[in-house]
């Protein structure tokens, strides 16, 4: 499963850390959400050893969605050595996540 930060941790696990992290702004509420979930946390076991994958509840961090100007959930966003390089919204199907995500390893 993949963790889920607070604004707080974010500069650490995301916009200070090399190599690739992929974060998936989500809501609790977001029907698109929860199926994209199972999925997410599969690719993030698969793909552990090259790239991160958390997550952040836009309503328990609303200062991250309004930073990366989140106006839709899911919104993944890929970073690479902490600077956005790439996002998708709405459902991702797993083999077209796994595909982007390796865009950037």
């Amino acid at each position: 499963m993949s963790k889920i930060i607070k604004t707080n941790e974010f500069i650490d696990s995301v916009e200070n850390k090399k190599g690739t992290v992929v974060v998936d702004f989500f809501a609790t509420w977001c029907g698109p959400c929860k199926m994209l979930s199972p999925v997410y946390n599969s690719l993030g076991d698969e793909m552990k050893e090259s790239a991160e994958f958390l997550k952040v509840d836009i309503d328990q961090s609303m200062e991250l969605a309004q930073r990366f100007i989140v106006t839709t959930v899911p919104t993944v966003v890929i970073f690479k050595d902490g600077k956005e390089m790439d996002r998708l919204v709405g459902f991702i199907p797993k083999d077209s996540l796994k595909e982007k995500v390796e865009e950037y390893l």
